[in-house]
Parts: C-alpha cells; structure tokens; sequence
C-alpha cells in the first residue's frame, strides 16, 4: 500500500512480509489444498475406539446440568420456571418437574449456572438416581 507522499506502507492484515502479496489470505490458511497424515475419514484406529452400550435400565428425566446447560445467566427462578419449569429432572427420590423443585428453593435469582446448580442440589440432593424399573 502506498501512502501520502509516495512511502511504501505494509498492511500488518494483508502482507505476510515473504513471498507474494495475499499467499497468505483467506485461501491460504485452510485451503484443504494438503492432507495431515493421519487424518483420514476411514481408519482402523477409529473402528477399535468404538465402546457399545451396554443394555441399561432406563431413567426417567434429564440431568439437571443439561437442563441449565439449556438456559443463560443471570437468571431470575420466574424465569427459569417459564422457560424449563415443565423439564423433569432426574433426582436421587425419582423425577421431578423442575417447578415443583424451585418451590422449594428460597432464591429469586441466580447469578451464574453454578449457583442455579448448587440451590437445585441442596434440595434434591445427590446420589444414585433409580431406573423406571425399581
């Protein structure tokens, strides 16, 4: 670039400082031009790192963190109670509507995901969660 004057001037954006103008643009950075050894779609390695499913009794809800996982913060509980109050959560006593939960829970208002998460787990507590089955 050429500025007032007729002085040469780099654009620390545009010019790379060796080889042709742009060889380091858009195009250049991820061109897919090469291949990384080792970085095809097919490879044994991926078929022996497949772990099957055991067959499990199911569980009824969802975990709670995907539930805030779904939400922003801050966060007022009416809020909350609006948006996710009909999401059953899964609890050490068996699901419960994420309503009924925030009854019992004396914060209004919660500043960050963590503080959501730990007022919801002092009232349903922590443990093993049962299958629909027992």
């Amino acid at each position: 670039m050429i500025a007032s004057g007729g002085t040469v001037v780099s654009n620390p954006f545009t010019d790379s400082g060796s080889g042709p103008a742009g060889s380091h643009g858009p195009e250049g950075v991820n061109s897919g031009d090469a291949v990384s050894p080792g970085m095809s779609d097919d490879t044994d390695e991926e078929a022996e790192a497949e772990v099957e499913l055991g067959e499990g009794d199911p569980v009824e809800g969802a975990p709670l963190a995907r539930v805030a996982s779904r939400l922003t913060w801050p966060q007022e509980a009416s809020r909350v109670r609006s948006k996710e109050g009909d999401a059953t959560v899964r609890t050490p006593d068996g699901p419960r509507t994420l309503d009924s939960v925030l009854d019992a829970v004396d914060e209004t208002y919660f500043d960050t995901r963590q503080s959501f998460l730990s007022a919801v787990r002092a009232e349903i507590g922590t443990g093993p969660i049962p299958t629909t089955e027992e």
